[in-house]
């Protein structure tokens, strides 16, 4: 699954150069480069895009709040902004309030300030009454994606694309269509947000996501699942089959 997906807006090449590989080099994905207000438009609407980072001042005028403003004002469409000026004007500063924006840097920026805001908006964008983000605690959830922090970079998976989650210790193992994840989170704890009508609990060390289920072996204890994947099905847990249609 592709990294968290970027757009910047920025007109001075110095600082969009740079600003580009301090994303590349954490596993970011910049979708586009824009530095007038209509190119953002045109490549915010035609790209998937997780979190933009503007730049306020796009050739002498306040255009990366006019963006923000535009995409606000249509249902549905927003995303998270994070934006970046060298401008101490407090009449331009509370203009950028208004559009809610998730952080507000002054240049010049340095890495850490990047990544961080970074993170913090999208913690707080993506469904802020189930997002958990702490020193043990590393993944961030919606309703459609999990944003899992993987070494500095935090990677968007489609929910749908799990396969299975097992335990082990105080672990849990996400195993994906294209990769594993592993998390410090309670088995019990990732049911409750992923929600039980598409996963199930098979043993008291997994969880499966039904939709990735090829064949059930009820003699066997077993669950095999799509990409080779086996599960374990223990005997409390096989009211499983009553959900599951099935002809004879």
């Amino acid at each position: 699954m592709d990294n968290i997906r970027v757009l910047i807006i920025e007109d001075t090449k110095t600082e969009s150069d740079r600003l580009e590989k301090t994303l590349l080099e954490n596993n970011f994905t910049v979708v586009g480069l824009a530095t007038n207000l209509q190119d953002a438009l045109k490549i915010f609407y035609k790209e998937k895009i997780d979190i933009v980072i503007a730049d306020i001042f796009l050739n002498g005028n306040p255009d990366g709040i006019v963006f923000a403003e535009t995409i606000n004002t249509i249902s549905n469409s927003s995303k998270p902004v994070v934006f970046l000026t060298s401008s101490t004007d407090k009449q331009i500063f509370e203009r950028a309030k208004l559009t809610q924006p998730f952080s507000y840097l002054i240049k010049p920026f340095n890495e850490l300030e990047i990544l961080y805001a970074i993170e913090t908006a999208v913690e707080k964008f993506y469904k802020q009454d189930d997002v958990f983000f702490n020193e043990e605690e590393d993944t961030v959830i919606g309703t459609e994606y999990l944003f899992i922090k993987k070494g500095k970079a935090l990677k968007k998976v489609l929910i749908s694309e799990i396969i299975y989650v097992e335990v082990e210790e105080k672990y849990c193992n996400i195993i994906t269509e294209k990769e594993k994840f592993v998390i410090l989170i309670s088995l019990k704890k990732i049911l409750e947000l992923l929600g039980n009508d598409k996963f199930n609990r098979t043993h008291r060390n997994y969880i499966v996501n039904t939709a990735k289920i090829q064949e059930i072996v009820p003699a066997d204890n077993l669950i095999l699942l799509e990409g080779g994947y086996k599960a374990t099905l223990s005997d409390n847990y096989k009211g499983l089959i009553k959900n599951v249609r099935t002809l004879k």
